[in-house]
């Protein structure tokens, strides 16, 4: 019997670049690019579904192409008239990548106005996926909406991975901000934060800290990513550190966490344990940020 892979989330068009003004158009998203992660490992018998919301234009369209031809589910997003997808652009300032975004009439921000739509898209997941982004952009009663949805899904089984992928700038107050996500950790197994976006927020001291406050909470799992230096990976009864390959060549660090945190998921769900699942996320993300782009063929994944 096939098992389902279902993430939650955005996915905006992305225009990338910028050399001489001229510009790449893509699609990508924080939970998207996790979901395509987790369909290019994840053994046959798995089937990968992405829940979001499109409108009815050319570039929604382009976008659901975009996303089947990946192998992964589109049958449960919503189509919205008059609608169409979140923009961002990526362009250079002082050596970093800097990011605008346009996503005000983002169609994804109704993905959850329909609850039972919402409920029957999350229906007989074996592991649902979603992020602090995906809750961000939701209007509260949404919010509140996809939590319920999420706990129903969790009690038919399903188990619930959550990455909060702190983004201040989304939220209307940091105490919004801190209640959403923390009540979205309370109802999932596997939480995957960034120790550098939590400890302003949080004031997490160092990655024990995160991970001490998750699991707090009830979180079974939690694997707090931490850049260039070892990921910590705890649950009551175990703790490792595991670090990044030495050989990683930087080109692009877009999508690492994201890369990570699908390769993690995926080899958790084929019976690998901490350690291992955390050194094959290593390796996949090492991968990704040797190439251009969020989004990496699978051919290019290197991991042996």
């Amino acid at each position: 019997m096939s098992k389902r892979f279902v993430a939650v989330g955005e996915c905006m068009v992305e225009m990338s670049g910028g050399e001489d003004r001229q510009y790449r158009l893509g699609y990508a998203g924080d939970t998207l690019n996790t979901a395509w992660y987790a369909r290019a490992l994840l053994p046959e018998g798995w089937s990968v579904d992405y829940v979001t919301a499109v409108g009815d234009d050319r570039y929604s369209e382009e976008m659901v192409a975009f996303i089947a031809d990946a192998g992964i589910g589109t049958a449960s997003m919503r189509r919205i008239a008059g609608k169409r997808p979140g923009l961002y652009l990526i362009h250079q300032e002082k050596g970093d990548r800097k990011f605008t975004y346009w996503r005000d009439s983002s169609a994804a921000r109704l993905l959850a106005d329909d609850g039972p739509a919402l409920n029957a898209a999350l229906g007989g997941a074996d592991i649902v996926y979603f992020s602090g982004i995906t809750m961000a952009i939701l209007d509260p009663r949404a919010r509140g909406r996809m939590l319920n949805a999420i706990v129903a899904a969790r009690e038919a089984g399903a188990l619930v991975a959550f990455d909060p992928n702190i983004r201040p700038a989304l939220w209307s107050s940091d105490d919004v901000m801190r209640s959403v996500i923390t009540s979205a950790a309370t109802i999932s197994d596997i939480v995957l934060p960034t120790h550098s976006d939590e400890a302003p927020v949080f004031g997490d001291t160092d990655v024990e800290g995160t991970a001490k406050r998750y699991l707090a909470l009830g979180v079974r799992e939690v694997a707090v990513k931490d850049g260039g230096n070892p990921a910590l990976i705890a649950t009551a009864d175990e703790t490792v550190l595991v670090a990044p390959r030495p050989d990683a060549r930087i080109i692009d660090p877009t999508g690492a966490g994201d890369s990570f945190n699908g390769s993690y998921l995926s080899s958790r769900m084929k019976g690998l344990g901490l350690g291992e699942s955390a050194t094959a996320a290593h390796a996949t993300a090492a991968a990704v940020v040797g190439h251009k782009g969020a989004l990496v063929d699978r051919n290019l994944l290197k991991l042996d």
